[in-house]
């Protein structure tokens, strides 16, 4: 398996595939992720394309090799995650004979040549057959032939239906070697769903409680006060007084952030917003944050990142929602 051209091209499906390719591609990527023991990864992946697509979550499984290879992981990992309640338990020991069977059945040169049907499974009775190197491997219990013999697309539902072989890639076996990827494979398509289902904003309120509850703050609107580090709002005397000092008048959304909330606190992806009396004018422009990279310069917010370089946001509230969208990604 070549990991940048899966990225690529799942990335792609994330993007612009229909709901039904969508689904396939995220419930692929959730189970390549788990199955490399990146677990935490995995539930993130899936939390995301359920808030961003509000898909139920039956979609991720919607064959019974694939419904059966999460029954097996939420067992080996001792309960299933908060994402997983809508799923319909399955009788393990039944699930595991099932698969031990297809996973021993002699393959035929014929296997999908047919339709599905009566005519077919004559045909395939009495055609050669052998068996198949990859599910023997997987029902011996050897990972690393598993490994060795998969393609670009490795049945990764079949491995983690391996009841046997549930808790080792739960553990952290990595069959497949993607462990250090696997970052990098998660955060690329949940950035990929939020370019295709972006959030909705909502009112200042609502965007800046949002903002509060993915720093871990929870809550919502007046809640907020005093259960987190939100300070309350500007008065209009106040937002005043910081544009006569300033020389000039700010925007209006500006405005509404601070009739909102009179700053806030940094956090991991952002750094602390200026209330009232902190704004300042330097060379021209006004800094909005502590340290300067964020400028208000011809109604224009300008971040400026040592990393990253230079970005022009239309307004304030662009780059707030910029903020927004860093930290559920990073959640």
């Amino acid at each position: 398996m070549d990991p940048g051209e899966y990225l690529e091209a799942a990335v792609r499906d994330v993007l612009t595939a229909p709901e039904v390719r969508l689904d396939d591609q995220v419930g692929y990527a959730a189970l390549l992720l788990a199955v490399t023991g990146a677990l935490d990864e995995s539930d993130r992946l899936v939390g995301q394309w359920l808030a961003r697509t509000e898909r139920p979550v039956t979609a991720l499984a919607a064959d019974p090799v694939r419904a059966r290879a999460w029954a097996m992981l939420f067992e080996a990992r001792g309960g299933r995650p908060d994402w997983a309640e809508g799923l319909a338990p399955l009788d393990l020991d039944a699930e595991e004979r099932a698969h031990t069977a297809s996973l021993r059945r002699p393959v035929s040169d014929l296997d999908g040549v047919l339709p599905p049907g009566p005519v077919a499974q004559v045909v395939q009775h009495v055609a050669p057959s052998r068996p198949d190197r990859v599910r023997t491997a997987l029902a011996d219990g050897d990972l690393a032939l598993w490994a060795s013999l998969t393609g670009p697309h490795p049945d990764v539902a079949a491995l983690a239906a391996t009841r046997a072989l549930a808790p080792a890639l739960v553990a952290g076996a990595d069959p497949l070697g993607l462990r250090d990827w696997a970052e990098a494979c998660a955060g690329a398509l949940v950035a990929a769903l939020h370019e295709r289902c972006p959030p909705d904003p909502g009112t200042w309120p609502e965007l800046v409680a949002e903002i509060m509850r993915l720093r871990g703050h929870g809550g919502a609107g007046p809640l907020l006060r005093g259960r987190s580090p939100l300070p309350p709002p500007a008065s209009e005397t106040a937002i005043r007084s910081a544009e006569l000092r300033l020389g000039i008048e700010l925007p209006e959304d500006h405005r509404e952030f601070l009739r909102t909330c009179d700053g806030l606190p940094a956090d991991v992806v952002f750094p602390r917003l200026l209330g009232t009396a902190d704004l300042r004018a330097e060379n021209g422009v006004v800094v909005l944050a502590e340290p300067a990279v964020l400028l208000l310069s011809a109604s224009h917010v300008v971040e400026v990142d040592p990393v990253l370089g230079t970005t022009v946001h239309p307004s304030f509230r662009a780059a707030l929602v910029k903020h927004a969208t860093l930290l559920a990604q990073a959640g």
